[in-house]
Protein backbone atom coordinates (compact mmCIF):
# COMPACT_ATOMS: atom_id res chain seq x y z
CA UNK A 1 0.00 0.00 0.00
CA UNK A 2 1.17 3.51 -1.29
CA UNK A 3 1.61 6.22 1.86
CA UNK A 4 -0.73 8.43 -0.13
CA UNK A 5 -3.62 5.39 -0.24
CA UNK A 6 -2.59 5.41 3.99
CA UNK A 7 -2.54 8.39 4.17
CA UNK A 8 -6.05 8.87 2.85
CA UNK A 9 -7.29 5.76 4.33
CA UNK A 10 -6.09 7.87 7.97
CA UNK A 11 -8.05 11.02 6.54
CA UNK A 12 -10.86 9.02 6.71
CA UNK A 13 -10.62 7.21 9.72
CA UNK A 14 -9.86 10.45 11.60
CA UNK A 15 -13.81 11.75 10.39
CA UNK A 16 -14.94 8.45 11.47
CA UNK A 17 -13.87 7.87 14.86
CA UNK A 18 -15.68 11.87 15.37
CA UNK A 19 -18.75 10.67 14.41
CA UNK A 20 -18.80 7.68 16.36
CA UNK A 21 -21.36 7.56 19.23
CA UNK A 22 -20.27 5.91 21.97
CA UNK A 23 -16.78 5.66 21.27
CA UNK A 24 -16.24 8.68 23.88
CA UNK A 25 -17.51 6.81 26.98
CA UNK A 26 -15.40 3.78 25.46
CA UNK A 27 -12.54 5.52 25.11
CA UNK A 28 -12.67 6.59 29.03
CA UNK A 29 -12.12 3.06 30.08
CA UNK A 30 -9.23 2.83 27.59
CA UNK A 31 -7.53 5.60 28.88
CA UNK A 32 -8.26 4.36 33.20
CA UNK A 33 -6.47 0.70 32.13
CA UNK A 34 -3.85 2.87 30.47
CA UNK A 35 -3.53 5.43 33.93
CA UNK A 36 -3.68 2.20 36.19
CA UNK A 37 -0.45 0.58 33.99
CA UNK A 38 1.20 4.23 33.64
CA UNK A 39 1.13 4.52 38.02
CA UNK A 40 2.22 0.73 38.21
CA UNK A 41 5.36 1.14 35.98
CA UNK A 42 6.08 4.88 36.18
CA UNK A 43 7.98 4.97 32.96
CA UNK A 44 10.23 7.98 32.24
CA UNK A 45 10.39 7.43 28.71
CA UNK A 46 7.34 6.48 26.70
CA UNK A 47 6.55 6.65 22.89
CA UNK A 48 2.95 6.73 22.04
CA UNK A 49 1.71 5.53 18.45
CA UNK A 50 -1.43 6.79 17.75
CA UNK A 51 -2.44 9.53 20.04
CA UNK A 52 -6.27 10.49 18.80
CA UNK A 53 -8.29 13.30 20.01
CA UNK A 54 -6.74 13.19 23.31
CA UNK A 55 -2.40 12.24 23.92
CA UNK A 56 -1.99 10.67 27.38
CA UNK A 57 -0.08 13.52 28.04
CA UNK A 58 -3.46 15.25 28.68
CA UNK A 59 -3.93 12.76 31.62
CA UNK A 60 -0.31 11.86 32.90
CA UNK A 61 2.58 13.50 33.10
CA UNK A 62 4.51 11.58 35.07
CA UNK A 63 7.41 11.09 32.48
CA UNK A 64 10.64 12.80 31.43
CA UNK A 65 9.83 12.45 27.30
CA UNK A 66 7.34 11.46 25.47
CA UNK A 67 6.84 11.30 21.76
CA UNK A 68 4.45 10.76 19.79
CA UNK A 69 3.89 9.42 16.75
CA UNK A 70 0.29 10.36 14.56
CA UNK A 71 0.08 10.10 11.27
CA UNK A 72 -3.35 11.39 11.03
CA UNK A 73 -2.90 15.46 10.33
CA UNK A 74 -5.75 16.73 12.96
CA UNK A 75 -5.09 14.32 15.19
CA UNK A 76 -1.35 15.60 15.29
CA UNK A 77 -2.23 18.80 15.18
CA UNK A 78 -4.90 18.82 18.27
CA UNK A 79 -1.94 17.19 20.01
CA UNK A 80 0.40 20.09 19.39
CA UNK A 81 -1.95 22.73 20.61
CA UNK A 82 -2.82 20.40 24.02
CA UNK A 83 1.04 20.73 24.49
CA UNK A 84 1.25 24.17 23.52
CA UNK A 85 -1.36 24.90 26.24
CA UNK A 86 0.51 22.46 28.63
CA UNK A 87 3.17 24.81 30.93
CA UNK A 88 4.47 21.97 32.47
CA UNK A 89 5.58 20.16 29.06
CA UNK A 90 5.99 23.48 26.97
CA UNK A 91 8.34 24.53 29.39
CA UNK A 92 10.46 22.17 30.22
CA UNK A 93 10.28 20.68 26.44
CA UNK A 94 9.05 16.85 27.56
CA UNK A 95 6.93 16.55 24.35
CA UNK A 96 7.99 15.58 20.65
CA UNK A 97 5.39 14.59 18.04
CA UNK A 98 6.14 12.87 14.36
CA UNK A 99 3.49 13.34 12.39
CA UNK A 100 4.30 10.05 10.32
CA UNK A 101 3.35 6.39 10.48
CA UNK A 102 5.52 3.99 12.81
CA UNK A 103 6.88 2.19 9.74
CA UNK A 104 8.58 5.45 8.46
CA UNK A 105 9.56 7.17 11.16
CA UNK A 106 11.82 4.93 13.07
CA UNK A 107 15.05 7.08 12.01
CA UNK A 108 13.71 9.77 13.61
CA UNK A 109 13.13 7.78 16.88
CA UNK A 110 15.91 7.87 19.91
CA UNK A 111 14.87 4.43 21.15
CA UNK A 112 15.91 3.35 24.97
CA UNK A 113 11.67 3.68 25.97
CA UNK A 114 10.49 2.18 28.95
CA UNK A 115 7.06 2.13 27.40
CA UNK A 116 6.02 1.92 24.35
CA UNK A 117 1.65 2.12 23.61
CA UNK A 118 0.05 1.10 20.81
CA UNK A 119 -3.37 1.74 22.34
CA UNK A 120 -6.49 1.11 20.26
CA UNK A 121 -4.38 0.38 16.92
CA UNK A 122 -3.33 -2.92 15.38
CA UNK A 123 -6.31 -3.83 14.36
CA UNK A 124 -6.56 -0.80 12.07
CA UNK A 125 -3.26 -0.81 10.61
CA UNK A 126 -2.95 -2.63 6.99
CA UNK A 127 0.55 -4.60 8.13
CA UNK A 128 -0.01 -5.52 11.80
CA UNK A 129 3.65 -7.25 11.48
CA UNK A 130 5.42 -4.34 10.17
CA UNK A 131 3.96 -2.09 12.94
CA UNK A 132 5.17 -4.90 15.48
CA UNK A 133 8.52 -5.18 14.64
CA UNK A 134 8.88 -1.18 13.90
CA UNK A 135 7.99 -1.59 17.59
CA UNK A 136 10.17 -3.67 18.66
CA UNK A 137 13.34 -2.16 16.96
CA UNK A 138 12.87 0.42 19.48
CA UNK A 139 12.92 -2.02 22.43
CA UNK A 140 15.33 -2.74 24.73
CA UNK A 141 15.47 -5.63 27.18
CA UNK A 142 13.59 -3.33 29.67
CA UNK A 143 10.84 -1.90 27.38
CA UNK A 144 7.88 -3.14 27.96
CA UNK A 145 4.95 -2.81 24.83
CA UNK A 146 1.09 -2.03 25.80
CA UNK A 147 -1.13 -3.22 23.58
CA UNK A 148 -5.36 -2.96 23.34
CA UNK A 149 -7.72 -4.10 20.95
CA UNK A 150 -11.17 -4.63 20.47
CA UNK A 151 -12.21 -8.22 21.82
CA UNK A 152 -13.76 -10.52 18.97
CA UNK A 153 -15.26 -12.33 22.03
CA UNK A 154 -16.89 -9.47 23.93
CA UNK A 155 -20.49 -9.82 25.68
CA UNK A 156 -22.07 -7.83 22.68
CA UNK A 157 -20.78 -9.94 20.24
CA UNK A 158 -20.94 -13.36 21.93
CA UNK A 159 -25.09 -11.61 21.81
CA UNK A 160 -25.47 -11.15 18.48
CA UNK A 161 -23.91 -14.87 17.61
CA UNK A 162 -26.52 -16.25 20.27
CA UNK A 163 -28.96 -14.45 18.35
CA UNK A 164 -28.31 -15.33 15.19
CA UNK A 165 -26.86 -12.20 13.64
CA UNK A 166 -23.74 -13.33 12.73
CA UNK A 167 -22.45 -16.57 11.89
CA UNK A 168 -19.16 -15.84 13.56
CA UNK A 169 -17.40 -13.86 16.22
CA UNK A 170 -14.84 -12.85 13.56
CA UNK A 171 -17.64 -11.03 11.52
CA UNK A 172 -16.86 -7.16 11.06
CA UNK A 173 -19.90 -5.04 12.78
CA UNK A 174 -20.78 -2.14 10.86
CA UNK A 175 -18.65 0.04 13.04
CA UNK A 176 -15.94 -1.59 12.29
CA UNK A 177 -16.76 -1.17 8.45
CA UNK A 178 -17.17 2.01 9.04
CA UNK A 179 -13.82 2.55 10.47
CA UNK A 180 -12.45 0.27 7.31
CA UNK A 181 -10.88 -1.74 10.49
CA UNK A 182 -9.93 -4.69 8.36
CA UNK A 183 -9.29 -7.59 11.29
CA UNK A 184 -10.55 -8.20 15.11
CA UNK A 185 -8.36 -10.08 17.76
CA UNK A 186 -8.94 -12.76 20.94
CA UNK A 187 -6.61 -13.18 23.14
CA UNK A 188 -5.06 -16.21 21.57
CA UNK A 189 -4.60 -14.43 18.17
CA UNK A 190 -3.40 -11.80 19.54
CA UNK A 191 -1.02 -13.74 21.47
CA UNK A 192 0.41 -15.37 18.30
CA UNK A 193 0.88 -12.46 16.75
CA UNK A 194 3.26 -11.19 19.54
CA UNK A 195 4.87 -14.38 19.96
CA UNK A 196 5.10 -14.28 15.66
CA UNK A 197 7.03 -10.88 15.68
CA UNK A 198 9.66 -11.46 18.35
CA UNK A 199 7.42 -10.51 21.71
CA UNK A 200 7.47 -12.55 25.39
CA UNK A 201 3.66 -11.86 26.79
CA UNK A 202 4.43 -10.44 30.22
CA UNK A 203 0.61 -10.18 31.15
CA UNK A 204 -2.84 -9.89 29.90
CA UNK A 205 -6.66 -9.27 30.17
CA UNK A 206 -9.75 -7.63 28.88
CA UNK A 207 -11.55 -4.69 30.28
CA UNK A 208 -14.92 -3.00 30.44
CA UNK A 209 -18.13 -5.11 29.67
CA UNK A 210 -20.32 -4.53 26.68
CA UNK A 211 -23.53 -6.30 26.77
CA UNK A 212 -24.70 -4.14 23.36
CA UNK A 213 -23.00 -2.48 20.51
CA UNK A 214 -22.08 1.06 20.46
CA UNK A 215 -25.07 2.55 18.69
CA UNK A 216 -27.26 0.38 21.71
CA UNK A 217 -25.21 1.77 24.65
CA UNK A 218 -25.31 5.30 23.51
CA UNK A 219 -29.03 5.23 23.54
CA UNK A 220 -28.69 3.53 26.83
CA UNK A 221 -26.60 6.53 27.88
CA UNK A 222 -28.42 9.17 26.32
CA UNK A 223 -31.56 7.75 27.83
CA UNK A 224 -30.21 7.97 31.84
CA UNK A 225 -30.34 4.84 31.97
CA UNK A 226 -26.39 3.69 31.38
CA UNK A 227 -25.95 6.14 34.33
CA UNK A 228 -21.91 6.47 36.06
CA UNK A 229 -22.43 3.55 38.36
CA UNK A 230 -23.74 1.28 35.49
CA UNK A 231 -20.36 2.55 33.61
CA UNK A 232 -17.99 1.46 36.32
CA UNK A 233 -19.82 -2.08 37.24
CA UNK A 234 -19.23 -3.04 33.49
CA UNK A 235 -15.93 -1.79 34.02
CA UNK A 236 -15.27 -4.07 36.97
CA UNK A 237 -17.22 -7.05 35.85
CA UNK A 238 -14.43 -8.00 33.98
CA UNK A 239 -13.07 -10.06 36.90
CA UNK A 240 -15.77 -12.15 36.54
CA UNK A 241 -15.69 -12.76 33.12
CA UNK A 242 -11.71 -12.27 32.54
CA UNK A 243 -11.88 -12.88 28.54
CA UNK A 244 -15.21 -11.03 27.44
CA UNK A 245 -14.57 -7.60 28.08
CA UNK A 246 -14.96 -5.02 25.05
CA UNK A 247 -11.58 -4.61 24.49
CA UNK A 248 -8.33 -6.63 25.23
CA UNK A 249 -4.95 -6.28 26.39
CA UNK A 250 -1.25 -7.64 26.29
CA UNK A 251 1.65 -6.28 27.99
CA UNK A 252 4.70 -7.32 26.17
CA UNK A 253 8.58 -7.34 26.25
CA UNK A 254 10.93 -8.19 23.59
CA UNK A 255 12.19 -11.85 23.45
CA UNK A 256 16.22 -12.62 23.91
CA UNK A 257 18.28 -14.18 21.78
Amino acid sequence: MSLTTKQQEIEAYQSAYSASNFEVIQAQYRKRLLLELLETHQPKRILEVGCGWDTIANSWQGFEHLCIVEPGSEFAEKARQDMAQNNKVKQNNKVKIVQHFLEEATEQLQGDYDLILLSSLLHEVPDVEALMLSAKALCSPRTLVHVNVPNAKSMHRLLALEMGLIDTLYAPSELQKTFKQPRIFDLQSLKTLADLTGFTVVSEGSFFMKPFTHAQMHTLAQTGFANQAMLDGLWALTKHFPENGSEIYINLQRKES
